[in-house]
């Protein structure tokens, strides 16, 4: 029973030990302000300026004169360095950047389109479409031939389907896999040349001038009131004023 006992408890120092390895209760965020707890650091300025190693009341002195937050920046270092800064701010641009550099990763997708050998020339229109979307998207795409029954006598079949397949399609994309037979398949991938930056940067840029296209088509047209008044009907012309009557002479 004790052993039992003393073999659960080590299970479970162990089980702790690999989580906080793994970093479960270590903070990610640096210590700030008050929670730094070292006699002396080395300061950076607002602006980026050295100021030099001072005493840890000092520096927290300085950030309550600027109306800053001391942010421990490097802990490793002797005396570790802090830097007097907005920290709200800084977190708030740290995410903003974070979430710019997720937008604008590139992940290489793998699409796959299934044909048969005695494909319908309306379905490979279709198909083909598809594998034409998909690498205008910067996708790779894994063409499959499925032979069923007597078709896995005639892989060639297949093969020319994969090539016209790859020749129709060579302006948009590369054979990087040739075909090659795997079990009752046979299987071939295609590469685009466009890289999927590329295709990402084209694609917000289009619909960007789609927006801007739907924004000036819902721009209402001028009504009557918006209409320029019309010029008034001409007046008729005056009489032409009588001659004055001359006065009379003063004798």
């Amino acid at each position: 029973m004790r052993l039992v006992r003393r073999n659960r408890r080590y299970a479970a120092v162990r089980q702790a030990a690999a989580w906080c390895y793994r970093g479960g209760s270590i903070s990610a965020e640096p210590r700030i302000n008050d929670r730094i707890r070292v006699p002396e650091v080395r300061l950076v300025g607002p602006s980026g300026e050295q100021v030099g190693i001072v005493p840890l009341a000092k520096a927290l002195e300085l950030a309550q004169e600027y109306d800053l937050d001391l942010v421990e920046v490097a802990a490793t270092a002797r005396p570790p360095v802090c830097k007097l800064m907005d920290y709200g701010k800084f977190k708030y641009e740290s995410a903003m950047k974070a979430r710019e550099a997720r937008k604008n990763q590139a992940h290489t997708v793998i699409k796959e389109m299934k044909l048969r050998p005695k494909i319908d020339p309306h379905d490979y229109d279709t198909k083909k479409g598809h594998v034409v979307r998909f690498l205008k998207q910067g996708d790779k795409v894994k063409i499959t031939i499925m032979f069923r029954g007597r078709e896995q006598s005639r892989p060639e079949l297949g093969f020319r389907l994969l090539q016209r397949l790859a020749s129709d399609v060579e302006e948009l994309g590369f054979i990087e896999s040739n075909p090659k037979q795997d079990g009752r398949n046979m299987i071939m991938v295609l590469g685009p040349h466009k890289k999927k930056t590329e295709a990402m940067a084209e694609a917000r840029e289009a619909q960007a001038a789609r927006k801007a296209e739907r924004q000036g088509n819902n721009t209402p047209d001028a009504g009557p009131a918006d209409q320029a008044p019309e010029a008034p009907a001409e007046a008729p012309e005056a009489p032409a004023e009588a001659p004055e009557a001359e006065t009379p002479s003063e004798a």
